[in-house]
């Protein structure tokens, strides 16, 4: 399972992200460093840190041992709010932890309490992106209405927006509002906010002879949206990134996203 084979989406720059990544919040030290180096064994292309994990050591470590080449490897980190105007001393010291020279990809995790930190902090993000020290720059856990602050004071889109999201979480109106700003929904803790017992899940995981959880993987991709499933389980790390050989029909995707009006 090559990379170039996983369906991505197209970031600005020219910058593509796997529509399936590796979620290593909670995984610290060796447990962090193992689970990765499983992940990309089992063919993950992407793998999302943060700051805030305190795992970045072990990340980078994972993808220099897996032998893959850095460019085949899309690697995202985190700005904790609490850093904001230490947007670039933070960023370096994720780099150094990485072993890298850039991130694929810079997220603002959480936007700044601080009355008026957003616009500055947006403004520092861009202008790592444009020293070169990540490929590509964006935003988590931000509403519709922040991120349009960004674009009307900087006319620059954050590339992603990272937020809770899974079938039962399912906001078509959010869904099309991030399109229509060419912004792409990356979802976070699809299962722990799935019911993966739920009749549906369970009927059309059966008709592809598939897990439910696969099933609610391969929703967000049809649907052209980024999974981060996590794990630390081996056999469930290798079952998440094997959802590339079935997809789901208009309808069963329909059933699936009616799952979120309940």
């Amino acid at each position: 399972m090559e990379h170039a084979h996983q369906p991505t989406a197209l970031l600005p720059g020219d910058v593509r992200i796997p529509l399936l990544g590796f979620g290593t919040w909670q995984a610290t030290g060796e447990t962090a460093f193992k689970a990765v180096l499983a992940a990309l064994d089992a063919g993950y292309r992407h793998i999302d840190t943060a700051t805030m994990y305190g795992n970045e050591e072990e990340v980078g470590r994972a993808v220099r041992e897996s032998g893959l080449r850095r460019e085949d490897v899309f690697l995202t980190t985190k700005l904790p709010p609490e850093r904001v105007g230490q947007e670039r001393r933070t960023i370096e010291e994720s780099l150094r932890a990485l072993g890298v020279d850039h991130v694929d990809l810079w997220l603002v995790h959480w936007p700044p309490s601080e009355p008026g930190a957003l616009i500055p902090v947006w403004r520092e993000m861009l202008a790592a992106r444009d020293e070169g020290l990540a490929r590509a720059v964006g935003v988590s856990n931000f509403s519709t209405g922040q991120i349009d602050e960004l674009i009307q004071a900087t006319e620059e889109n954050p590339a992603v927006n990272q937020i809770k999201w899974s079938p039962f979480l399912y906001d078509r109106q959010r869904h099309i509002e991030h399109r229509d700003r060419g912004v792409v929904l990356e979802g976070y803790s699809p299962f722990k906010t799935s019911d993966l017992s739920d009749p549906v899940l369970v009927r059309i995981a059966a008709a592809h002879d598939v897990s439910p959880a696969q099933v609610v993987l391969r929703w967000h991709l049809d649907h052209e949206i980024v999974a981060i499933p996590k794990s630390v389980t081996p056999e469930r790390i290798r079952a998440n990134a094997d959802v590339f050989g079935f997809s789901l029909t208009a309808e069963e995707m329909r059933d699936i996203d009616a799952l979120g009006t309940v």
